[in-house]
């Protein structure tokens, strides 16, 4: 098992490693460059053209390492369709803004309409596949919270609400990126600990902790790339896809409300977002200098890889703490 998950993480880091210089070029010469805000802080408009849609490198970077070192197992492959449901999802969005040049891509009720049906195709076919039921579990206490039919649309809103905050971290230079591969490592690890006692009796959680190491493999691998001053973007292609990613994990080891924890920077980057427009929509003033947090810390004179580090170490309080949560 070590075998396979440690093998899984460095295969599908390679691949991704390998590709992106044959990647980078070729998006180059299809100009599929990043297009920057111009509201946004005004030391990113010097990334204006940077490729863009990297998160296409997470496909065969996920596909050939889940080829050579998963059982094949059906959670493996439910998690990799939440990776292409929300990856074509981002990729549509990456297409109308980066080739045809819409500024904003798909309009906002085009994409949560898409996402909130792919939610809820992950949420049932995990109960048709599973038997996942409609509980979700209280950490400390481990009761299990029968949410009854209220289960789909509370769990839908919450995969909803989970993709687009990895979406709303994507904007620093391996901001995403780092944090990403930290929670897949934290997911890696319950996963290891949930083939003892399986939340789902049904699941292969031995399978879905070697699909978790594989994307920390990826994200490793692309963070080459991503890190500052970054040669690629992961797009809306890569961030959604994660997302989705991430999603179904939490779904498939009952994780939900461990994951505010477990995804903290998350939690605190559309946290902010939320709290700056009701703040300026009640009282007619901002919180924070800009929104999501991250562009704050910029705003107020930190350098971008100062804010990256701090991110990444909140990061890493979170994943520790909630892996102290779920063992006790």
């Amino acid at each position: 098992m070590r075998i396979a998950i440690w093998g899984a993480l460095f295969t599908a880091l390679v691949i991704v490693v390998i590709l992106g210089p044959l990647f980078i070029p070729f998006l180059r010469r299809l100009r599929f460059g990043q297009p920057i805000r111009s509201d946004g802080p005004q030391r990113h408009l010097i990334k204006s053209g940077t490729p863009t849609m990297g998160g296409l490198l997470f496909l065969p970077g996920f596909l050939l390492t889940g080829l050579i070192w998963s059982r094949g197992s059906a959670g493996f492959w439910l998690v990799f369709l939440a990776f292409i449901i929300f990856g074509l999802i981002g990729f549509s969005d990456d297409l109308l803004k980066v080739v045809w040049r819409r500024s904003l891509g798909l309009k906002a009720r085009q994409k949560l309409l898409g996402q909130f049906a792919g939610a809820l195709v992950i949420l049932i076919l995990a109960s048709f596949l599973f038997k996942r039921g409609t509980d979700i579990i209280i950490p400390v206490s481990g009761l299990h919270w029968d949410l009854g039919w209220l289960y789909y649309p509370v769990m839908a809103t919450f995969i909803v609400g989970l993709v687009n905050a990895v979406n709303l971290t994507d904007g620093l230079d391996g901001l995403a990126t780092g944090i990403s591969f930290l929670v897949f490592l934290g997911f890696l690890l319950i996963c290891l600990a949930a083939v003892n006692n399986p939340p789902l009796p049904l699941l292969n959680y031995g399978d879905l902790a070697i699909a978790a190491a594989i994307m920390a493999g990826c994200c490793l691998g692309f963070l080459v790339y991503n890190r500052y001053p970054a040669k690629l973007f992961m797009g809306d292609t890569g961030s959604l896809a994660l997302g989705g990613v991430l999603a179904s994990f939490a779904v498939l080891t009952k994780t939900e409300i461990v994951f505010f924890l477990l995804g903290l920077v998350y939690v605190l980057e559309v946290g902010s977002v939320f709290l700056q427009v009701f703040s300026f929509q009640l009282l007619g003033r901002r919180i924070f200098r800009m929104s999501p947090l991250h562009h704050h810390f910029e705003m107020i004179g930190w350098p971008e890889q100062k804010v990256v580090l701090l991110f990444w170490l909140l990061a890493a309080a979170g994943v520790v703490g909630a892996l102290i949560l779920v063992s006790i």
